[in-house]
């Protein structure tokens, strides 16, 4: 099943593995199964520690397998094949039964391991889902701390019918004891929050008590790491809060333009900023939404979502962008029901589906490419009289036979049976006539929007909301910088949010400098 290179890495990475592990198989005759069965023979035969038994009547899904330690105490399961992004998650889960400390804090394993009731989860996946694996791991390690806790990733390319049966359009999908918990990439700190609500106002209390910092960054993308860790370079008290650490990267599957770098993956870059500004003495404050700015006794004071106020001498906004919405009826209700917004992670769930794709930019344009090799058919609506996308783009794209392309198409309504999409209603831009697409699935691919809508009346704004600064990333209130996609700066790239981070960093440590000169 594993090439020679998979196989040695994975042996490598076994000789961590300190206890025994218990493997069950549940297979079937379907040629998943087989391969399952050889990734597990190859799992048996890099670690004389693993051990392999086969259950042929036992209950549950097939093809599937449980990862436990002979005593028993672990709930662990896999099914489907955990090739693809989650193998990664299989072999965590291997070094993990098999005695392998996490690299998570004291205090998280503390608050795992004494939540209290029981609780089986299930985590819908698809194998080409950038963020499925961040929760598929996060529910993985609870199961491995507290025995009353289990986990069954479920993929759904194999499961189809399970899938069409609890309506799931959108992945990662996961469920509670059955009733539906979350949807979407959520970090383990995101989990624990919904099952220890009591958390959220512990962790507000820990914030407001914090003494001011010199320069506290508000966002966790390429900009704000790269803001910390210049800040931090410089000695002084430095801060990050964030709603989500690396932001819109961890959306981005393929990087191929980071200089230096010929290719490699948003949540991959993420682990390694974060990694980097962990090298420095910075503040990490992550699951933490910005809600209000202002200025009090001569310092930039940031109230979060839970109440906490962060106080800071000199402030850098790098809250990035978020997808831009249609804004058109029944948009709102359809999300992860038919209305998507990542092709790579929900793209196969549509398989064998008409789908439609909004947008004639690169993004667009790639996603249809994409999900043309998925689904049955895939319309392309553009506003514009052309598509904007590049010219290599077009042309692949005009190539595939189960495409069609349909110009000045203005999206008016979403449309559905309550439950899922079924379809959409367009206006021609030329003639005007209104028509209808019948359809299972919606990808938005129109742009990004930034993220300022909590810094109305503080900063200057333009009308799109993106906040004005100068050539060192200044805003329009002395002490507060900003940087990357939430800018005015054009070119929304990570190598230029980066540096713009960088730069706005050093006009923070600038104006501190000369403020405290002034002072004196």
């Amino acid at each position: 099943m594993l090439d020679a290179n998979l196989k040695t890495q994975l042996k490598a990475y076994l000789e961590r593995v300190k206890q025994p592990i218990e493997i069950v198989a549940y297979p079937d005759d379907s040629a998943t199964s087989r391969q399952m069965m050889e990734l597990l023979a190859d799992i048996a035969e890099a670690s004389t520690l693993v051990n392999i038994n086969e259950n042929v009547d036992g209950a549950g899904r097939r093809p599937s397998f449980t990862v436990n330690r002979p005593a028993g105490d672990i709930g662990i399961r896999f099914s489907g094949l955990p090739m693809g992004h989650e193998f990664t998650s299989l072999v965590l889960a291997l070094l993990q039964a098999g005695g392998y400390p996490p690299k998570v804090s004291d205090e998280v394993i503390a608050q795992i391991k004494a939540i209290e009731g029981d609780y089986h989860f299930e985590t819908f996946i698809s194998l080409t889902c950038h963020n499925c694996p961040d929760v598929v791991q996060a529910l993985n390690l609870m199961a491995v701390l507290n025995p009353r806790i289990r986990h069954e990733m479920i993929d759904g390319g194999v499961f189809q019918d399970e899938v069409t049966r609890r309506q799931i359009m959108g992945v990662p999908a996961i469920f509670l004891n059955g009733e539906p918990f979350g949807q979407g990439r959520m970090e383990l700190e995101e989990i624990l929050a919904k099952l220890d609500t009591s958390s959220v106002a512990r962790e507000a209390a820990k914030i407001d008590a914090k003494d001011p910092f010199d320069v506290l960054v508000v966002g966790g993308g390429p900009a704000g790491a790269a803001a910390a860790i210049y800040a931090a370079r410089k000695g002084i008290r430095t801060g990050i809060v964030a709603e989500r650490f690396g932001g819109q990267v961890m959306d981005t599957l393929g990087i191929e333009n980071f200089i230096s770098v010929t290719a490699t993956e948003g949540p991959k870059l993420v682990r390694s900023l974060e990694e980097h500004v962990r090298t420095y003495e910075v503040d990490i404050m992550n699951q933490q939404r910005a809600k209000a700015l202002a200025t009090v006794d001569g310092l930039h004071e940031v109230t979060l979502e839970s109440g906490a106020k962060l106080k800071a001498k000199a402030l850098i906004l790098a809250t990035g962008a978020r997808w831009r919405e249609m804004k058109v009826p029944g948009e709102e209700q359809y999300k992860t029901k038919g209305v998507a917004f990542c092709p790579h992670c929900d793209g196969p769930l549509f398989k064998g589906k008409r789908v439609a794709v909004i947008g004639g930019g690169n993004s667009g344009v790639e996603a249809a490419i994409d999900l043309a090799g998925i689904v049955a058919h895939v319309t392309l609506l553009e506003f514009d009289s052309q598509l904007r996308a590049d010219a290599v783009l077009v042309t692949k794209l005009k190539s595939l036979a189960n495409v069609t392309i349909l110009t000045q198409a203005q999206t008016t309504e979403v449309t559905g049976d309550g439950n899922k999409v079924n379809g959409l209603v367009y206006k021609d831009r030329t003639t005007g006539e209104t028509h209808r697409l019948a359809l299972e699935g919606i990808f938005v691919q129109i742009g990004l929007l930034p993220n300022t809508d909590w810094l109305r009346g503080t900063v200057e704004l333009t009308q799109r909301g993106e906040v004005i600064v100068g050539h060192h990333g200044e805003t329009s209130v002395p002490g507060i910088f900003a940087a990357g996609d939430v800018t005015t700066v054009p070119y929304k790239q990570i190598i230029i949010a980066m540096g713009e981070g960088a730069k706005a960093s050093l006009g923070a440590f600038d104006h501190l400098i000369r403020s405290s000169v002034q002072a004196a």
